[in-house]
């Protein structure tokens, strides 16, 4: 159908994920004369076709701008940030969390340890690496989703309250928590069934825990280059799970689906808590571990309204900074822990010393006793 069509192309800033596209996609298709298009976000371009009459050009920026980007040609990405102010807000970042963490530690509150399935500060480091996830990554990935369904129900009942149009998030929400735990049940019986020694559990430990360095790394946006670092699913998988406002009409039912779907999106944080349910190597831990991590985005992706108007611009920064060194502190503390269980002691060597026997020195009847020659 395009080659029949006329087309031009439009550069886009700001996009970093499949959502990305799906969203400017869905805001681009509301267009007057617009008949299909085709977002690419790793080229930043979007090439519209339409029959006769060309689209509104600046009705087409105003979508893009709705739909949270820009028109314009991207920034090359260097390996270093150029702008100062990155470092100073880094700085002053570092500084806070580690006062934060010293505040902790005062309390008695900083033995976290995710290495240890049976441990249950573990799953307390879990939902706090899920509530830094639910206003980061997942919220960049899956508040698209929910901001689309959303639509959807609204368009379905105009006449909804706003108690009523919250009511999809929800159903979004529960689907995902119970999608997760499910799944997550699945990949600790997988871990059960191979029974994982401590040297393995230990190497995806490490892989966790660098997962986490980068996506640390990536919020923190001293390093460019390493924004282009992602796995991602084919944008047609993605419409698989009805993310397309055209596949599906709304309803409950599709909302939770789509939630519990979400398991299979290609997010750095979930695919670490993957790896960690299955090193549990338990039907429960596995469940408890990805339910637990779905509970903690829960706020985040509840919340998205509200804070798409409020977090943004400088506000929007220093929180994924912050975020940022969080993520960094606890991937240090993931792969220290699975270097110990891989059997890798980082520790610093002890000084040792031996004592010599001395053949004159004897224990008799449980009495030292010491012979000694007269000069």
């Amino acid at each position: 159908m395009s080659h029949n069509l006329n087309k031009f192309t439009l550069p886009i800033k700001g996009m970093h994920c499949r959502s990305c596209e799906l969203l400017v996609e869905e805001g681009l298709s509301k267009i007057h004369h617009v008949k299909k298009t085709e977002v690419n976000y790793k080229t930043g371009k979007v090439a519209i076709f339409y029959s006769t009459d060309k689209p509104n050009l600046s009705k087409i920026e105003e979508a893009i701008v709705a739909s949270g980007y820009e028109v314009g040609e991207a920034d090359k990405k260097s390996l270093f940030s150029q702008n100062p102010k990155d470092y100073k807000d880094l700085g002053i970042t570092v500084l806070f969390v580690l006062g934060l963490y010293w505040l902790l530690q005062g309390l008695g509150l900083t033995d976290i340890n995710i290495g240890a399935a049976s441990n249950p500060s573990s799953f307390g480091v879990v939902v706090m690496i899920g509530l830094v996830a639910g206003f980061s990554t997942c919220m960049a990935l899956v508040g698209g989703l929910t901001l689309g369904m959303a639509t959807k129900h609204a368009e379905k009942h105009p006449e909804a309250t706003a108690s009523q149009k919250f009511r999809p998030h929800l159903f979004f929400n529960f689907g995902r928590i119970a999608g997760y735990a499910f799944f997550g049940a699945i990949l600790g019986g997988v871990g059960s069934v191979f029974q994982l020694s401590s040297t393995v559990m230990g190497f995806l430990t490490i892989i966790v825990g660098l997962v986490m360095l980068i996506i640390g790394l990536q919020l923190i946006e001293i390093f460019p280059a390493l924004s282009s670092w992602k796995l991602t699913l084919p944008k047609s998988v993605s419409k698989l799970f009805g993310i397309n406002k055209h596949q599906k009409e709304y309803s409950h039912k599709n909302s939770m689906m789509l939630g519990a779907m979400t398991f299979f999106l290609p997010c750095g944080f979930t695919q670490a808590m993957q790896l960690y349910a299955v090193s549990t190597g338990s039907l429960s831990g596995g469940a408890l571990t990805m339910g637990l991590f779905a509970l903690g985005t829960a706020p985040g992706l509840l919340s998205i309204g509200g804070l798409t108007s409020v977090m943004k611009g400088r506000t929007a920064k220093r929180f994924f900074k912050f975020a940022g060194v969080v993520v960094i502190f606890l991937s240090l503390f993931n792969l220290s822990n699975g270097f110990t269980l891989a059997g890798f002691d980082l520790s610093a060597p002890e000084k040792t010393t031996t004592a010599k026997k001395d053949p004159n020195v004897k224990m008799v009847n449980g009495v030292q006793v010491v012979k000694m020659k007269e000069l």
